[in-house]
């Protein structure tokens, strides 16, 4: 049960943390034995890419983690989540592990314990081994086998020391943008391989879970990450209504149903009938996703607004996940997608911190008693420093007040969320958007690699200190 809290403040043992992801911050691509991640192809692919813009070097985390770590111990940070980069630690996606790979997370993990800061291991954010890809990539069933294989490795070498555990980072996007509207590594546009990807992406999810849980102490936790987002109809038209469940379905049911419920929704089978039989879906695979989860993690940005469409549409979406000729939602060219009013962020996504609010109760509701973490949210600016070097960021920190604010309002009303990670320590590599867009509270030279932390930084870490939320216009 959530811990007893005054109307303004959060539980004492909440978690206050950043995240991060091992392509967009490292850098060192070819140190330690690491080879090419799909991610590493698709941005060396011209056009794919932002100005040809790519991770070799990032923010070079891989060297100045200890930098990165006192900066975090500095702000009051409590938690850290970073993902590993499953070809510095496995080059090939199969067999024995490489150690100087492996060192780089030991040292990490050293670091941030001797600093008070509880790391959470996410195992997978979308940069898998390009030798598995070229092998068929997620769209086949062994790559879920592969991915047992190195959640074991991973969770032999940390498990002593590292409780918190996430298999996944939004396997929706892994699927759905990776291979649906290619706007993702690896690129493809494969409607019905988009579908086999889900699956066998919500099999590796499982098996993972099992093969953490066959090497590491009883008391860690193990857990996935969801961008999940709320899907609202334009009207209450049944079309529209139709439109929305439809839509529910592909972003959120294809992976909650079968990881919480065991079972795909029916009404994703039928709307997908003529793209896929499901086939793939083989005897036992549903009793192996559907593992008991030690917690659950929601990644949330914005909601999304459909109706149906009186004709099949045509020009640019409007589902915020960027510009392609392929639609990365399957069997739904009769849904409309709409830009929800209000402000935006620079990545043109609504601000609606009531979203949040919504999801959060939803999966209190969808798996009562499962503790939620805030495992992502956050909001690209168009952030520079001043004549002085100071970066002042009074957007982000409106809206790290509005969506806060949200959580601690869900607690109240009864949802067990334990921990917030901020949307991004850093200013990183932002995948197709290249260096674009700014997500850190953490301002990034990417001329010198210096660090200078934001506004919105020392407002975040003010929260963190004290359990409460400064006020918007407090000055840092």
């Amino acid at each position: 049960m959530p811990e007893p809290m005054s109307p303004v403040s959060f539980p004492p043992a909440f978690l206050w943390g950043a995240a991060t992801s091992a392509y967009q911050i490292e850098g060192a691509v070819r140190e330690g034995g690491r080879t090419p991640s799909i991610w590493d192809t698709f941005s060396h692919t011209p056009g794919k890419t932002a100005g040809g813009e790519h991770g070799d070097i990032a923010v070079d985390h891989y060297h100045r983690y200890r930098e990165d770590v006192a900066l975090m111990a500095e702000l009051g940070l409590t938690a850290y989540r970073f993902s590993i980069s499953w070809s510095r630690v496995q080059p090939t996606g199969r067999g024995p592990a490489v150690q100087v790979g492996l060192d780089f997370y030991r040292r990490l993990v050293d670091e941030l314990l001797a600093h008070d800061i509880k790391p959470a291991v996410t195992l997978y954010h979308w940069d898998l081994p390009q030798e598995l890809e070229d092998a068929g990539g997620w769209p086949e069933r062994d790559t879920a086998y592969r991915f047992a294989e190195y959640a074991q490795i991973v969770g032999e070498a940390l498990g002593d020391r590292v409780e918190q555990w996430i298999t996944l980072n939004e396997p929706w996007c892994s699927a759905f943008l990776g291979y649906g509207s290619g706007v993702h590594a690896p690129g493809r546009t494969e409607p019905a391989a988009t579908l086999r990807a889900a699956h066998h992406l919500n099999l590796a999810h499982g098996l993972g879970t099992s093969a953490l849980r066959s090497v590491m102490p009883a008391r860690n936790s193990v857990a996935l990450s969801l961008n999940s987002c709320p899907v609202r109809p334009l009207s209450q038209d049944p079309a529209d209504l139709a439109a929305a469940r439809k839509i529910d379905d592909l972003a959120n049911g294809v992976f909650h149903g079968p990881i919480l419920h065991g079972a795909y929704p029916e009404t994703l089978y039928t709307a997908t009938e003529l793209l896929t039989d499901w086939s793939y879906v083989l005897d036992g695979d549903l009793a192996a996703i559907n593992q008991p989860l030690d917690a659950l993690g929601l990644n949330y940005y914005t909601p999304t607004l459909v109706s149906a469409a009186e004709a099949e549409p045509s020009g640019p979406r409007a589902d915020g996940h960027g510009a392609s000729e392929h639609s990365p939602w399957p069997a739904a060219d009769d849904v409309l997608f709409h830009q929800t009013p209000g402000e935006r962020t620079e990545m043109g996504w609504s601000i609606d911190p009531t979203g949040l609010h919504e999801l959060i109760m939803r999966y209190s509701r969808e798996a009562p008693g499962l503790p939620l973490y805030i495992t992502e949210n956050g909001a690209a600016y168009d952030d520079k420093p001043d004549p002085e070097g100071r970066v002042h960021d009074p957007e982000r920190i409106a809206y790290l007040h509005g969506h806060l604010g949200e959580v601690r309002r869900a607690i109240a009303d009864g949802a067990d969320v334990r921990g917030y990670y901020l949307w991004s320590l850093l200013d990183n590599f932002e995948w197709a958007y290249g260096y674009e867009k700014r997500f850190g509270a953490v301002y990034v030279d990417y001329s010198t690699l210096e660090r200078t932390p934001k506004s919105s930084a020392y407002w975040y870490g003010k929260a963190a200190r004290t359990g409460t939320l400064p006020e918007v216009d407090e000055v840092f």
